[in-house]
């Protein structure tokens, strides 16, 4: 009892000397200083679960692009042969998925502004253009692999058969200049035939003058001189009326000029000239866009691309000869109405039989 009175005694005394203000400023300065209510708040920040998620994202990306380089070094190393396969495949799938994109946002321009392909840009033309002939030859592949296990046998087929059955995406370097050299051999196989027939309707001509230019134009083909390009437009008339107009040209002179656009000769005769009156309409609208955008916008391969299309073989031409044998056919296509487009179908072996520096 004497203990606790003397305890309560004296906390009775500190509390009297201890005045209301200064018992506030110290309680203040506690707070300050973060000694009193509690103690001291953590410093550890706790994510949020989006930010988590994104942090989870980029830790698997970042492994799985780790992977994915040892492993390409590894095939590289031990299987060099399946690496450049494999490599190229997987590029061809990326450039194909692109010009997917891209043709679909192209139709879609088309199809919100109301816009015909002759009115698009060069560049959206030929992509469509190309885009379409891609997509049909890889359909083919998409039908013969519907039948339950056919998948493996279509992947055997693309190993033996890349050409045949596979798109320029999927060729490797060497393969591209291959293949195209092949084709232009056999584009080239069809020449002889369509010079023949030229020569075979020379008496069907009606007019003297065409008669002339046509037998002197046939003749300078012979002894392998590159016509002129006034010595091709003063045929218009020719090529616009009987006989080689193209509602009259005959089935064996279709088939010809069929391989001569690298396109199948093995259909009826209506087809034919369905085809190739449809081919060479689009050549002659993508001159049009051409001659519009100008040839000296065009990359170099652009330009040889351009070439080829058009019959030369501008994989071993030096770019400059290609852009003034471009330069010749936009002339003569350009000067060209939609009733004489024989002339231009026929100007795919005219202009490109003879030029300087084609292979033989």
């Amino acid at each position: 009892m004497a203990l606790s009175r003397v305890c309560w005694a004296r906390t009775a005394l500190w509390v009297s000397t201890v005045t209301p203000g200064s018992y506030v400023n110290r309680r203040l300065q506690l707070v300050r200083y973060g000694l009193a209510w509690g103690g001291p708040r953590s410093s550890k920040l706790h994510l949020s679960p989006k930010a988590d998620v994104k942090s989870l994202i980029s830790y698997v990306v970042t492994k799985t692009k780790v992977i994915n380089g040892k492993y390409h070094r590894f095939l590289g190393r031990h299987f060099p042969r399946f690496y450049i396969l494999y490599t190229t495949f997987m590029k061809g799938l990326q450039m194909l998925w692109a010009d997917a994109k891209k043709a679909r946002r192209i139709k879609t321009n088309m199809w919100k502004h109301n816009i015909k392909f002759h009115q698009l840009s060069y560049r959206e033309m030929e992509h469509l253009r190309q885009f379409r002939r891609d997509v049909t030859k890889c359909l083919f592949l998409g039908i013969i692999s519907i039948p339950p296990f056919a998948n493996y046998l279509v992947f055997l087929l693309m190993y033996l058969f890349p050409r045949q059955l596979l798109i320029k995406h999927f060729w490797t370097a060497k393969q591209q200049i291959d293949f195209l050299d092949i084709y232009h051999a056999l584009r080239k196989q069809s020449h002889p035939e369509i010079l023949c027939y030229l020569e075979k309707i020379i008496p069907l001509i009606s007019d003297a003058g065409l008669r002339w230019h046509v037998t002197e134009l046939c003749t300078k083909l012979q002894r392998g001189t590159h016509p002129a390009i006034h010595d091709i437009l003063a045929l218009r008339e020719c090529f616009s009326n009987h006989p080689l107009s193209m509602n009259q040209l005959h089935a064996l002179q279709l088939k010809a000029l069929s391989r001569a656009m690298l396109l199948t000769p093995y259909l009826p005769s209506f087809l034919l000239r369905h085809r190739l009156k449809a081919h060479t309409t689009v050549i002659h609208q993508l001159d049009k866009a051409l001659a519009k955008l100008g040839i000296g916008q065009l990359t170099a391969q652009e330009v040889r691309s351009a070439c080829y299309l058009r019959g030369l073989n501008s994989t071993h031409i030096a770019e400059e000869r290609c852009r003034t044998w471009l330069g010749e056919w936009l002339q003569i296509s350009c000067s060209l109405k939609e009733a004489e487009l024989s002339l231009l179908l026929h100007n795919v072996f005219l202009l490109s039989t003879n030029y300087i520096g084609t292979r033989r």
